[in-house]
């Protein structure tokens, strides 16, 4: 029997046009989904009447808080209403990220062989003005980032511990009894940055298995961002040390390596910090 999913996505108003894109691919796949979507803006969520993709989506707003957009938050209330709504499998995708056609598919089988698993599909990121909207053009498209593992079709691959560094939200799926042992993500995390690895240590941490499932492909739609991330600094400093007290090294160390060499940011002691004179 096919378990019952939910869909759960965060969004604001700076990537609604993604999120109605991957809204109109699920309206256009399964009727079983429940779809969920988490409104971080402060500003109250669109009605269905001016985003038609909204209609017949449970919507929740969570508002920001004093340091940035509550994504971890999010994902939490957005879960809450998906095994409100009777979900057994949860399915989490950014509001930038279509779902292929074998998505779903492929987290449910995977689920079925491993209920206690951290599922992760392969993702995609789409160049500037390739939006693929059906599976052929989702195939022609698809070269998964080479940052992470992506089975054979069909296949799940387990990984090692290292390797729960390499967890992002951006696509992943698991049982609701197994998002409950976990707990959930942190809503200290605020603003960009820490809470997607913060939850992959608590999942290994429950000793809940991180599986790479093949076929499961998301595309992340592009837009305009700078590398690294300056808009995001601040933020990433300020979680970067709530997950470095609690789990002794720092996290996005590709991007503090990036703003060090740049002469932004500077190590004191055991802490990255603002360099004094910039």
């Amino acid at each position: 029997m096919t378990p019952r999913t939910a869909v759960v996505t965060v969004c604001s108003a700076s990537r609604l046009v993604h999120v109605r894109r991957q809204q109109a691919a699920l309206l256009r796949g399964d009727d079983d989904v429940v779809r969920v979507l988490v409104w971080l803006d402060e500003e109250p969520p669109p009605s269905p009447k001016q985003v038609p993709e909204f209609a017949g989506a449970v919507v929740r707003h969570v508002p920001p808080g004093p340091n940035g957009l509550r994504l971890a938050a999010g994902r939490n209330a957005g879960a809450a209403a998906g095994i409100e709504s009777g979900a057994e499998l949860l399915v989490f995708l950014d509001a930038d990220c279509l779902p292929g056609a074998r998505l779903l598919a492929r987290y449910r089988e995977a689920a079925a062989r491993h209920r206690d698993g951290l599922l992760c599909g392969p993702v995609t990121y789409l160049p500037e003005g390739v939006v693929p909207s059906s599976a052929d053009e989702m195939r022609a498209a698809t070269a998964p980032h080479s940052a992470r593992p992506s089975p054979a079709d069909g296949e799940v691959e387990a990984a090692s511990a290292d390797d729960y560094r390499l967890f992002w939200s951006l696509s992943f799926a698991l049982a609701t009894e197994t998002w409950e042992r976990i707990g959930g993500f942190d809503p200290d995390y605020e603003g960009y940055g820490g809470e997607d690895t913060d939850f992959a240590f608590l999942a290994r941490g429950a000793t809940v298995p991180l599986l790479w499932v093949g076929g499961a492909h998301a595309y992340h739609q592009y837009h305009p961002t700078s590398k690294p991330p300056w808009q995001h600094l601040d933020d990433i400093l300020r979680n970067g040390r709530i997950f470095a007290d609690r789990w002794g090294s720092w996290p996005m160390e590709g991007w503090l390596d990036a703003f060090a060499e740049a002469g932004a940011i500077v190590r004191d002691g055991c802490d990255w910090i603002r360099t004094p004179d910039r």
